[in-house]
């Protein structure tokens, strides 16, 4: 029997733009190279959103002071919870623990579906599920 993994992640937003987290370009790992969401497996003896708190605080030094669920998006594979919350500080304030690089994209970025990262001198492409759930994000018009 398949053991689905379970994960949380964030729709962070400031000024109309999207935080995201340039994933690591170490293969092996989840979309290697390309721009996603912060955020985590959910360990057996949490909620979806206390995972994501630990996430968002190991990855970035920062949690949102309120969350709330935008919506679940399961394959066989991993159930997606999906959370989104105002970045409160600026970007300038947040410590990157994790990952390549980060940045505020666009609702432009988004549709084009790739930005430019400085710290790896080129444009990289967004994972594409991710881009996806931006997108019904930013159709809804929530933030």
């Amino acid at each position: 029997m398949s053991h689905q993994a379970v994960v949380a992640l964030a729709i962070l937003h400031r000024d109309g733009k999207f935080l995201m987290q340039l994933r690591d370009n170490i293969p092996g790992i989840a979309h290697p190279g390309r721009w996603g969401f912060f955020g985590g497996h959910v360990e057996p003896d949490e909620t979806p959103e206390q995972a994501l708190r630990r996430e968002l605080l190991e990855e970035i030094g920062y949690a949102p002071p309120i969350v709330s669920e935008f919506g679940v998006y399961a394959s066989e594979a991993v159930v997606r919870h999906v959370f989104h919350g105002a970045l409160t500080v600026d970007v300038s304030e947040l410590v990157l623990y994790e990952g390549w690089d980060l940045g505020m994209l666009t609702p432009e970025d988004i549709r084009r579906g790739e930005r430019y990262s400085k710290r790896a001198g080129e444009v990289r492409p967004l994972g594409s599920l991710h881009q996806q759930i931006l997108l019904d994000f930013i159709e809804k018009g929530n933030f």
